[in-house]
């Protein structure tokens, strides 16, 4: 017990240690002045105890406007549910949605702005549409020539490098860059390695500037003070995402509807009976799958976090289990498997799973694109 704990406090203590940029006022306040800024953020753009948004008014910053990514400004919209258009009602500055007719800033939006600041927490893994969000908006940035600023914030899972690389022609807003699904890079370095790579359209540079955190090294232990999402409420979650997210493209249900998403796993048709959930309308999972019904699964719960972490891997364990234990297996993904296919980047691991693979030849197949993918890496670290 003493050991656990004497652990947890050096967590604590290393977390605590962590400086996010945001934090670091004196790096980009000067890049402001004068400046008609737009702002790239939602709830987690804190500075201290207060939103990035209005830090900056309170300084005297010239704040126009404000983009919003999936889940909205102020962090509370469904996943997968389109953000409208408004006005903060606290800074009464005009919020423009990224996550709804327009997933990329169009010339009329970037009218009247000299510079963009990108503050948003990221999970570090390629399916979480704040990358995509990010890519875009330099994107348009670079196509403009309006400057970019990139405040960094620690990776929670920034310590490994795991899963399949996107492929090309299986590109879409969740997933735009060929990149496993856990990259191992701040969102500050992802940014350069957008730019160093050519990835934007038309191969763009945008004018890029990085504001780095104090204290952060990959291997650095973080809990986000703020839940980045609706459905990841808890570090064990943040932790677990990479592996039970898959589950979007099955019949399986990764808790979203219940108190703990993303901490289980299961369906009606799942064949072992030890343990159930039943998924119910709550915020941030209006349209729970499997609404009402009980579903058979596995309870993740009481799983260390330590643990989870020091596989330093995708566990594709829960996966092949729910595939191997699932009563139709010829119904088992969810439209044909296109959705799978989106997330793992191609339609390779559907397949494999098809065909009965075991992990250590699925994880075999990953190895070569992962041994590239590791030397672009490599160039934009930022920290070592």
């Amino acid at each position: 017990m003493g050991r656990i704990l004497l652990l947890l406090l050096l967590v604590a203590a290393a977390a605590h240690a962590v400086t996010p940029a945001a934090d670091r006022p004196g790096k980009y306040l000067p890049l402001l002045k004068g400046k008609r800024v737009a702002l790239v953020v939602n709830q987690t753009s804190m500075v201290g105890s207060t939103h990035l948004a209005d830090f900056l008014l309170s300084r005297g910053v010239n704040v126009r406007k404000i983009f919003a990514p999936e889940h909205g400004f102020r962090g509370r919209a469904d996943a997968g549910a389109q953000v409208k258009n408004g006005r903060d009602r606290e800074t009464g500055l005009p919020v423009i949605s990224l996550y709804g007719k327009h997933k990329k800033p169009t010339k009329a939006m970037l009218r009247g702005i000299d510079i963009v600041l990108f503050d948003i927490q990221d999970v570090g893994v390629r399916f979480y549409t704040y990358l995509s969000t990010l890519h875009n908006v330099m994107e348009a940035a670079a196509e403009r020539h309006i400057p970019l600023i990139v405040l960094d914030r620690p990776n929670p899972n920034g310590h490994y490098i795991d899963g399949p690389v996107l492929k090309r022609k299986f590109r879409s807003f969740v997933g735009l860059d060929p990149v496993p699904i856990v990259y191992g890079m701040t969102i500050g370095e992802y940014a350069q390695m957008l730019n160093g790579e050519g990835w934007l359209k038309g191969a763009v540079k945008a004018d890029l500037r990085v504001v780095k955190l104090k204290g952060y090294t990959h291997a650095t232990p973080y809990r986000l003070p703020i839940k980045p999402s609706p459905n990841l409420p808890t570090e064990r979650a943040v932790a677990l995402y990479p592996s039970l997210a898959l589950f979007e493209g099955t019949q399986f249900s990764a808790g979203r509807g219940t108190p703990t998403p993303f901490e289980l796993y299961g369906a009606p048709g799942y064949t072992r009976k030890s343990f159930c959930f039943t998924p119910k309308p709550m915020p941030g999972a209006s349209h729970p799958k499997h609404r009402g019904k009980c579903c058979y699964g596995v309870d993740l719960r009481s799983l260390p976090v330590e643990r989870i972490r020091s596989q330093k891997r995708l566990n594709l364990g829960y996966l092949l289990d729910a595939c191997r234990h699932y009563s139709d297996k010829k119904r088992f993904f969810l439209n044909s498997g296109t959705f799978l296919d989106k997330l793992a980047g191609s339609d390779r691991l559907r397949k494999q799973l098809e065909a009965g693979w075991s992990e250590a030849q699925i994880r075999k197949s990953w190895e070569s694109d992962l041994r590239r993918f590791k030397k672009i890496r490599e160039k934009y670290l930022l920290y070592r």
